[in-house]
């Protein structure tokens, strides 16, 4: 049987503008969420899941201190990291699959996540496995979504009657759907040829809703909640930050539990 070749993605670049003055200094990628870098927990979530090739996009000044920060888990965990720069802080996301173009030409599957997204749930991990190994949709995307209180600032994807994604909305003001897209997708190894057909928002940036509306148009994204007993938090600002570190911190004291023990 012959298995599918899976490689990750930990996008780490950006300005941090909402960070700063501490984003001037450092990535926020590096800054320290409870008792570790904010980066082991989104790259804990590949780890966990199987994926040992995984490309860390960062920007030039900093990535010497990713590799030595990482050295130690790439290591432990036998993975093989490989590192690229985003020349362009505000590239947008779709620029990932550019950047590591050369890393991704022989794989059959890509697990994207944000570098300052955070997912748990005991289970998780599995599932996520599950579905990066389901050969059934080896040509179809897949993203997360996650219910929220404030779907105006976030991606927002709305399901028809038969709970299929019917369109997916940037931060819409007055939403009836409150299931946000997070930072963590899977998409097929035709992503680079898709990533060429996506124009420069007006930010310049290649969105990453542009990308996931092509595979919505062509009925090839499907969905995961991430629903009760899966927490996530998209650690954009220093209040979501403050919020991640006390749930870790409430974990590792009430249950001695280790969060992304990497």
């Amino acid at each position: 049987m012959i298995s599918l070749k899976i490689k990750g993605i930990v996008l780490a670049g950006g300005m941090g503008t909402r960070m700063k003055p501490l984003s001037t200094i450092i990535s926020k990628h590096l800054m320290p969420v409870y008792d570790k870098p904010m980066i082991f927990y989104s790259l804990s979530v590949l780890i966990y899941s199987g994926i040992k090739n995984i490309l860390i996009i960062t920007d030039l000044e900093q990535q010497k201190y990713y590799k030595k920060i990482l050295h130690q888990v790439e290591k432990k965990w036998k993975l093989n990291l490989h590192f690229e720069t985003q020349k362009n802080p505000i590239g947008g996301i779709a620029e990932s699959f550019i950047v590591g173009k050369n890393f991704l030409s022989d794989a059959d599957k890509v697990c994207l996540i944000l570098g300052d997204n955070f997912i748990y749930g005991r289970g998780f991990p599995r599932d996520l496995s599950k579905i990066l190994n389901n050969k059934n949709h080896n040509n179809k995307a897949n993203i997360f979504l996650s219910p929220v209180k404030n779907p105006n600032q976030y991606g927002i994807a709305y399901l028809n009657k038969d709970k299929k994604i019917e369109k997916i909305i940037e931060k819409p003001k007055n939403s009836k759907s409150n299931l946000a897209v997070t930072g963590l997708y899977i998409f097929p190894k035709d992503v680079l040829k898709k990533v060429d057909k996506i124009k420069r928002s007006r930010r310049g940036e290649l969105e990453i809703t542009s990308l996931n509306k092509i595979y919505l148009k062509e009925k090839k994204l499907n969905y995961s909640i991430l629903g009760r007993g899966i927490t996530w938090f998209d650690m954009g600002t220093y209040d979501s930050m403050f919020e991640c570190a006390e749930f870790v911190r409430l974990i590792d004291q009430k249950q001695g539990f280790k969060i992304s023990d990497i």
